[in-house]
């Protein structure tokens, strides 16, 4: 592993942030997925199967690296109502290692055993949720959003019971890897107990593992607003539901992880949510900007111990235009458009999705068609949306994306590439019947991946 080079940079926080804990002993360690690709990014990718599987299917430590697993500790709003009884409930802290660009980077799991915050949990991940994450993880880098990278899934040989899946179910370990887990819920802890040294020295920790150029907490604080209105308009413009936006699933990089209920919109639909028991519409997809908003505000909070209250007052207040410039990027680059002004592009971009809610022309197929702009025309409108493309509302669009030039190099796909929630269904059948994996990786293949990520 010559270009591995661990760094257990978390160790510098202490005892006080986390809880060392034994892994599960699976029955079962049957090597599913490997990204070899984000291996290659932290020197793993010369581990033979049968190491992978000592490493991440039976935790057994990488050299040099941390030497039994950590639990992190965290609370966080769930819902919007404070939970103080939270932290890594079924996964941990397995391993840090320095990337190709010498950025820090975490290895964490998810399925790998109960932990002292596992609650009434029994600490498990089901095979299927395994597949859901990977799929989610690769399908938003397809689209360029800040995401974690689902390293490796392995299944483990247990029965799972759970009430919203065909019981019983197969189970399996994922190890996620992300450039940090520090939650905005970590900082919450500390802000809770009101220990300002720990909240001091977590605050240092971020910048100088993530933000060295920050010099305060609220420098930190004006790069994690940045980072974070980054990701949501990734996901706006990718059409990505959430589901769950507790504070706790919100991570101080900007980076998307732990993907539960999520959806990708098969129409634009303001008030469409991805959790069956999101029973008042909290996360729906329109309101995921606010709802990040409302979040970066309890971080600012808990800063507020430690650093000057209007001084991150100000930097909160950057979000509506980091919000607004990436945005626009954001969909710019998924239609291959070149912006010009701010505000004229803005008006641009709100017209694009009033006319795709107004019309509820299908979500996915839409982008694909209007990859290049005025250029894709006779394509499109001989395409499967062709119906869409008529009328007043379409007419108005269109004129607006007329004063748009597209990028002179437009690599596009020959039909559009989506994950839509009946899509997944159909990936997950062969393998449920048959242990059939050929349609799941061919989706994979699907998403391209950008270059040097």
């Amino acid at each position: 592993m010559e270009n591995y080079r661990p760094d257990t940079a978390i160790l510098e926080l202490g005892p006080d942030f986390y809880d060392p804990v034994d892994a599960a002993d699976f029955p079962e360690t049957v090597l599913r997925y490997r990204d070899d690709r984000a291996a290659v990014s932290v020197g793993l990718e010369s581990l033979s199967d049968a190491d992978w599987i000592a490493h991440f299917g039976r935790y057994e430590p990488l050299p040099g690296n941390i030497r039994k697993p950590l639990a992190l500790r965290y609370h966080g709003h769930q819902f919007q109502h404070y939970n103080p009884d939270l932290g890594d409930g079924r996964g941990f802290l397995f391993a840090q290692t320095r990337d190709a660009r010498d950025r820090l980077m975490d290895l964490g799991t998810k399925g790998s055993g109960k932990t002292p915050y596992s609650r009434r949990g029994d600490g498990r991940l089901t095979l299927l949720g395994g597949v859901r994450e990977i799929l989610a993880a690769r399908y938003l880098e397809h689209m360029g959003v800040n995401t974690s990278k689902a390293l490796s899934l392995i299944e483990t040989g247990e029965n799972l019971r759970r009430h919203d899946e065909p019981s019983p179910t197969r189970s399996s370990v994922l190890v996620r890897l992300s450039h940090s887990h520090i939650r905005f819920g970590t900082f919450q802890r500390l802000a809770f107990f009101e220990d300002k040294d720990n909240l001091e020295k977590l605050v240092d920790y971020c910048r100088s593992h993530f933000y060295p150029d920050a010099v305060s907490a609220v420098g930190l604080l004006r790069r994690v607003v940045r980072a974070s209105a980054d990701t949501v308009a990734g996901w706006m413009a990718a059409g990505f539901v959430h589901g769950v936006m507790n504070t706790d699933n919100m991570n101080i990089t900007g980076e998307s992880f732990d993907y539960g209920p999520y959806r990708f919109l098969p129409t634009l639909q303001s008030g469409f949510t991805a959790a069956y028991f999101d029973h008042n519409g909290l996360y729906a997809f329109a309101r995921q900007p606010e709802i990040m908003l409302w979040n970066l505000g309890q971080l600012a909070h808990c800063l507020a111990q430690i650093g000057d209250d209007k001084a991150l007052i100000a930097a909160l207040n950057r979000f509506p235009d980091d919000y607004r410039k990436a945005f626009r990027d954001h969909v710019f680059r998924r239609l291959s458009l070149v912006p010009t002004v701010l505000g004229a592009d803005m008006s641009f971009v709100r017209a694009t999705f009033k006319f795709l809610e107004e019309s509820q022309t299908p979500w996915p197929q839409f982008w694909h068609d209007w990859q290049g702009g005025v250029e894709q025309e006779q394509s499109a409108r001989s395409g499967p949306n062709r119906d869409h493309y008529c009328g007043d509302k379409f007419d108005d669009w269109f004129r607006l994306l007329k004063e748009y030039e597209g990028l002179e190099t437009v690599e596009k796909p020959d039909t559009s590439v989506s994950l839509l929630y009946d899509e997944i269904g159909e990936l997950w059948a062969p393998v449920a019947d048959n242990d059939d994996w050929s349609a799941f990786h061919a989706k994979l293949e699907t998403f391209a991946r950008p270059a040097g990520d």
